[in-house]
């Protein structure tokens, strides 16, 4: 009979402590279920040929022919098509690497920092550039890259040098947009690993301090061991993205300059200069194929991380 009671009690303080969770993300479900997975019955465009005939988009929708696989054709069988893949599958493995090696390696130092009040100085300048739009990053690019009044130029031809046409040299502009995206997203990962850092119990690095390890060795054997569940979560979630590139930085940072095509030509950009909105159907082939792709590594990556170290996985 006690048994039964215990049971029933314990049963009923999960219950309690679940309710309270479940309510608390409530207002996330509710959200994630308006804005998130109801939209997803929009899918079906991916697989229509989308005509509008009257007010409604459902009626358009229905009344559209079913095309199948036709819309995914023209991303397969374009010219461009390993352009196109090259571009976005190379510049998103090596921010992801990037962003994963610069935010740790800052955040470390701002760690290391004995003035506090500098180091929080030190974390918003970073942490500006997150806040600022492509279009206002890339007129402040303009303004140093300008063919005529620049600043580089400006300093260049001040040096006895020949003014360089930014805009039209495909040499400089991987290095230019690998450099913006960094500068742009290195303030936001820096916030999350410090926050990672900062929970790391300070009774382990007084322990290794007793024992004579360097303020170094701290880090090599503490804080990065520390870091390494977040790194892979993190690794994981951006692998997820890793067939989308961001529209802004390649579209607006270089001015859609015709001249670096062959440079800012990723999937995003491609699907927008080559059909835009004149057919519907074709974008949402696009943005589909990006999504399944994601989910497709997302899963297939997690499977061999929990396969290496089942408590590092991301589910």
């Amino acid at each position: 009979m006690q048994k039964k009671l215990k049971e029933a009690k314990g049963k009923r303080h999960f219950f309690d402590e679940s309710f309270e969770l479940a309510l608390l993300s409530l207002p996330t479900t509710i959200w994630y279920f308006l804005f998130s997975f109801l939209p997803m019955f929009g899918v079906i465009i991916a697989f229509k040929n989308y005509r509008i005939f009257g007010p409604g988009f459902i009626g358009n929708l229905i009344k559209s022919k079913w095309v199948g696989f036709d819309n995914f054709a023209f991303l397969f069988k374009t010219k461009n098509a390993w352009l196109i893949v090259r571009n976005t599958l190379g510049f998103n493995a090596i921010f992801i690497v990037l962003g994963i090696v610069i935010p740790i390696s800052l955040a470390v130092l701002l760690s290391l920092l004995y003035n506090q009040r500098l180091g929080k100085i030190y974390q918003t300048m970073m942490f500006l550039p997150h806040f600022l739009s492509w279009v206002v990053v890339s007129y402040f690019l303009y303004a140093f890259l300008n063919a005529q009044n620049g600043l580089f130029n400006h300093l260049i031809v001040k040096y006895g040098g020949t003014p360089i046409q930014w805009y039209a040299e495909k040499a400089y502009w991987p290095w230019i947009l690998i450099f913006m995206s960094v500068w742009k997203g290195m303030g936001y990962g820096t916030v999350m690993y410090l926050a990672a850092i900062t929970g790391i119990d300070k009774s382990l690095y007084e322990a290794a301090y007793l024992d004579g390890a360097s303020r170094w060795q701290g880090v090599k054997y503490i804080t990065i061991p520390s870091l390494k569940s977040l790194v892979i979560i993190l690794f994981i979630m951006s692998l997820g993205g890793i067939f989308r590139a961001d529209f802004g930085l390649f579209y607006q940072v270089p001015m859609n300059s015709a001249f670096l095509y062959d440079i800012t030509t990723v999937f995003d950009t491609y699907v927008y200069r080559a059909i835009g909105t004149v057919n519907i159907g074709m974008s949402a082939a696009a943005a589909f194929f990006q999504s399944i792709m994601g989910f497709i590594l997302i899963f297939s990556s997690n499977f061999l991380i929990r396969k290496l170290d089942r408590n590092a996985a991301l589910f």
